[in-house]
Formats: C-alpha cells, structure tokens, sequence
C-alpha cells in the first residue's frame, strides 16, 4: 500500500513538474522554406481567386508595356538568384515568376498569345519596355555570376514568337539609345559635311556652283 502511494506521488511530482513553467520543453520554432518567388508562384498570392485575378491584371499591365518578352526556366535558380537576376535588371524591364494558367489568361485575345508554346513548367518571364538589349545582357551577365546556364527558351515581339536564336540575335541590335544617338551624330553632321563638299576645290558640285555664278553674272 505505502509503495502503491509512494508510486503516485512521484506521477504526481512529475506531473507538476512538466507543468511547471521552469520545466516546460518548448519545439523549436518550425522554418518556413520559400519555394514560390513573387507573383504566381506554387505559395504565393495567386492562390486565392482574388489573388489570381490581380496576377492576371498586373501581367496584363505588364504586357501592355512592354515591347518585347521572354522566359527562362525556373530549374535550379534559388530565390537567390532570381533576386540577383531581378536587381540587375536596367530600368523598365522586369522579371516575375508566373503560373502558366494565369500566364494563358493574361495573353488571351492579346498579339502575346504567341508565347502558348511556351507554357511549359516553371518559367521566370522578362517584360521588357525598352531596353532589350540591355536586359539580355543584364540576364547573361548575372547567369555568369550565377554559374548557371538556364538559356532562354524564346519570346517574342509585335505578335511574333522568336526562338532562342532569334532572341539572342535581337539582342545584339543596337538599343534605341544607341539608334538615336547614330541619328542625331548623322544629323550633326551633313553641315560640316556639305561645307567640306563646297569648299572642295575639286568636287563636282563647287564646280557647278561656281558655274551657276558665274552664268548669272553674266
């Protein structure tokens, strides 16, 4: 009898001393692995019906930027990366994860429908608003830094889908920037260029001129 009490009252002890606050075990807190990336991602924002419209909508504002996209497989970029990747990025483009049924939704009707063929697994699209030169070469630069090689899979511009080749070849035109600079330097200099061409004793058109002068002075 005296063990049979002795028995509950060390259960008892115990008892009091698992609830005890100076005895109580606490779980480690538990760490959250992020595996989406910003919009439309497998956890993000677009899992709820409103989620998915307003991803829908700010693709659709995206589009309606830019002049040209493309996209690059999500396979083996950290979130790390694709952070790297998005804050290299020249002004006016950007760079988002988005779920291929809101990708699909967003290009319906559109000229960007063209990119159907390219809605396949986890892709990190570039919208690009001007500078397609600089952004190609922006994602080459940061893949080096990276140490990865996920090539571009295509885009596409004015409707029309481009290969990889085609991408890559588009971004070795010269930018808009640069285009206009040529212009303006061009345009600067047809006077410089034409005085030359007058004063040159030997060119036709100082002979002419000198010619016509001379006809009407007479």
């Amino acid at each position: 009898m005296v063990k049979t009490i002795l028995a509950f009252a060390a259960v008892a002890v115990t008892a009091s001393a698992f609830s005890d606050p100076k005895y109580a075990f606490h779980s480690p807190p538990r760490t959250v692995r992020r595996t989406s990336l910003y919009m439309g991602g497998a956890k993000g924002g677009s899992t709820t019906l409103d989620g998915k419209t307003s991803t829908v909508g700010r693709v659709k504002d995206r589009l309606s930027a830019s002049e040209m996209v493309f996209s690059v497989p999500m396979a083996g970029l950290t979130v790390k990366d694709a952070s790297l990747i998005r804050n290299s990025l020249p002004e006016g483009t950007t760079a988002m994860v988005v779920k291929n049924t809101l990708m699909n939704r967003a290009i319906d009707g559109s000229e960007w429908e063209a990119v159907s063929p390219l809605l396949k697994g986890s892709n990190l699209w570039f919208f690009i608003e001007e500078d397609i030169k600089g952004s190609l070469s922006s994602y080459k630069g940061s893949m080096k830094e990276i140490g990865k090689e996920n090539e571009v899979l295509g885009g596409c511009i004015d409707g029309d889908i481009l290969d990889p080749k085609q991408v890559k070849a588009v971004g070795a035109l010269p930018s808009k920037k640069e285009l206009m600079a040529k212009i303006a330097g061009g345009i600067n200099a047809v006077p410089t260029k034409l005085a030359r061409v007058i004063k040159a004793p030997n060119s036709k058109l100082a002979r002419a001129i000198k010619l016509a002068t001379e006809e009407k002075s007479e």
